[in-house]
């Protein structure tokens, strides 16, 4: 085991991918000689050359379609969208081409695309830089989507991504970039958890806490606050958006009875909502009290001074689970 930062983890896995297929290279804005915004393909460019490790221009689409292109001729492209709000301008090619291809030629073309994407806020950036674009991406048919919470997952969930036949859009919570975790370095992926399955984080008997990426940790931190005052709050890391691996999250809520799924990303329409709707059509005779979501609001996310009244925290999550434990009044149903 080797003590890595998420970022080393991520630079980890592709060099381990490049090295073991020669058919992985990876493509983005000042990812070679710059080794990216984040430093995460520094020294990549180095090792294997501008020909697999490839500075493009400033141009989302054309980054992805290239992509599909080599995709096409047998490659299998990492591509590295800068920053989430980045990844509009390529949002034709990924849901019109990367996501559909497999599909309508009936599995005679697959698309083996890696899309990562520093993802989320917490790290005071300017506007554009810290947006959770997960819900457009888990809404098209054709995508695996998948979020990492720390350093293990980062290498393995990569590694697994770019071995995928089919294409993964990854995201990287930018503020774990620094978070530091043991990571086996020499693990067989075939071995690993597979890519779909949740993990149960902390086991409980009271709450079931639904999340993911980086508010994981901050989910952890509101049940050793509740476990304070009596309360066992059982935490699932869902790690894959698309599919979700319903099987671990309602064995989970029919034995707690009640659930609070918490994220970034804005409430209207957001994963949470379709968490939540899911776990009632499987789990209704379990439930205790109505779920509940903690997220982010239904405004363009604010600038850097504004964004810790924005991110779900420990108080909200809290101030859930005493709503769904009968302990607060619930909220009133609005238009």
């Amino acid at each position: 085991m080797t003590e890595l930062t998420m970022g080393k983890a991520l630079t980890a896995a592709m060099r381990r991918a490049m090295t073991d297929d020669d058919r992985v290279l990876v493509m983005g804005e000042d990812i070679g000689r710059l080794g990216g915004v984040f430093r995460i393909t520094d020294g990549l460019q180095a090792e294997f050359g501008p020909r697999r490790v490839v500075d493009t221009p400033l141009a989302e689409s054309g980054i992805v379609g290239t992509a599909v292109g080599l995709a096409f001729r047998g490659f299998r492209p990492i591509v590295e969208i800068q920053f989430d709000g980045f990844v509009y301008p390529a949002f034709d090619q990924i849901v019109s081409q990367v996501a559909k291809l497999h599909y309508r030629t009936q599995g005679r073309v697959k698309m083996p695309i890696t899309i990562r994407i520093p993802w989320a806020g917490g790290v005071g950036a300017a506007e554009h830089h810290s947006e959770s674009p997960e819900a457009y991406f888990v809404h098209t048919a054709g995508l695996r989507v998948v979020a990492v919470s720390n350093p293990q997952d980062a290498y393995t969930m990569l590694r697994q991504a770019i071995a995928s036949d089919d294409p993964v859009v990854f995201f990287e919570p930018k503020r774990l970039y620094h978070s530091k975790g043991e990571v086996d370095l020499d693990g067989d992926i075939a071995d690993a958890p597979p890519l779909g399955l949740a993990r149960v984080v902390r086991e409980g008997t009271d709450v079931t806490i639904v999340t993911y990426g980086s508010q994981v940790t901050t989910a952890m931190d509101a049940a050793l606050a509740a476990e304070d005052e009596g309360l066992s709050l059982e935490v699932i890391d869902l790690r894959s958006l698309s599919p979700v691996d319903y099987g671990t999250v309602a064995a989970s809520v029919r034995r707690t009875g009640r659930v609070v799924v918490t994220h970034e990303a804005s409430r209207e329409a957001g994963v949470a909502a379709e968490v939540i709707a899911s776990i009632t059509e499987k789990c209704f005779h379990y439930l205790e009290a109505p779920p509940l979501r903690v997220t982010g609001h239904d405004v363009p996310y604010p600038p850097a001074k504004l964004e810790q009244h924005h991110l779900p925290d420990l108080d909200r999550i809290l101030d859930a689970v005493d709503r769904v434990m009968g302990r607060a009044g619930m909220p009133e149903v609005t238009a």
